[in-house]
């Protein structure tokens, strides 16, 4: 997690808004906003008083950020251990929601005759699919790719006319790689 990150999951939990916090703390709104998705840093004095605002010590935060995850390793061996739900695939997320800022990744595992929800609320976004194991359709509008092991593909984004289907007999394992 990041530092602005780590002040939003803070903010969030004690429900406060970003306008009551950067009036606590004497800054603008858009100021705090920036802080938090990491756009810009706040001076030592600024940070404490957003803490103090928001009712966290400093240093407690700022050794939240340092112990965070760097490194989320998933071996192949793993892939055997996941249990597919009743919808027929699993997400294997690398970092949880609050640790992505700027990618999101994760393994898709797809059964067979199975398709992929596809992510709402998502503008001008790219995505990258690499299949590891089996196969996968990609319809993008008018267009349907078929997908082997080996191959990848990278796309704009097109929540309203895209769909990953698994259309072999067997279960497909896919890297996925999107801009948030």
């Amino acid at each position: 997690m990041n530092l602005g990150t780590v002040i939003r999951k803070c903010r969030r939990e004690r429900k406060l808004t970003l306008k009551v916090v950067a009036e606590r703390a004497s800054i603008s709104e858009g100021f705090l906003s920036q802080v938090e998705n990491d756009v810009s840093s706040p001076s030592v004095d600024t940070l404490i008083r957003i803490c103090n605002a928001i009712g966290v010590n400093a240093g407690d935060l700022i050794s939240q950020v340092s112990k965070q995850t760097k490194v989320v390793l998933i071996r192949k061996s793993e892939w055997d251990e996941i249990d597919l739900s009743h919808t027929g695939f699993v997400t294997r997320r690398f970092f949880s929601p609050d640790d992505r800022t700027v990618i999101d990744s994760s393994i898709l595992v797809v059964d067979p005759g199975k398709s992929i929800p596809v992510r709402k609320n998502i503008k001008n976004a790219q995505e990258v699919l690499c299949v590891l194991k089996g196969s996968i359709e990609l319809m993008l509008s008018e267009e349907t790719y078929t997908l082997v092991e080996g191959d990848c593909v990278h796309f704009l984004s097109n929540p309203d006319s895209q769909k990953i289907t698994n259309d072999s007999t067997a279960t497909s394992f896919v890297l996925w790689v999107g801009t948030l």
